[in-house]
């Protein structure tokens, strides 16, 4: 019985990885073994990252608003704190935005904040 080694299956495989791996540099976008490796740990990170990239926005939005909210005189716990019990239900992201490019607008949540405590 000759030996049967699956030379499409294998090729087909093979140009899988490879295509994920097009655009690497060198042996990483043209050799199966390095390629595979490489197109690995992309995965890896591309995976991970999608959720790291929440985290570090948000870290963003809250400096963002901690300094606009100082800027008003009042700390950024004492802002949402505030902004609580004044319903007023804006999510950190567009605060952060207002905080940038609408400061009048930011300064007049403020003081509905400080009012409501």
């Amino acid at each position: 019985m000759p030996r049967a080694k699956g030379g499409t299956k294998t090729r087909a495989r093979h140009n899988k990885i490879l295509k994920l791996a097009k655009g690497y540099r060198e042996a990483r976008g043209s050799h199966f073994s390095v390629a595979q490796e490489s197109v690995r740990k992309a995965l890896t990170n591309q995976y991970r990252d999608r959720r790291t990239k929440k985290r570090d926005f948000r870290r963003l939005w809250i400096v963002r608003i901690s300094a606009a909210a100082k800027e008003n005189g009042m700390s950024y716990s004492r802002l949402m704190h505030g902004l609580k019990l004044a319903g007023i239900d804006l999510d950190r992201k567009m605060l952060a935005e207002m905080a940038v490019y609408d400061k009048a607008a930011f300064a007049q949540i403020v003081e509905q904040a400080k009012q409501a405590m």
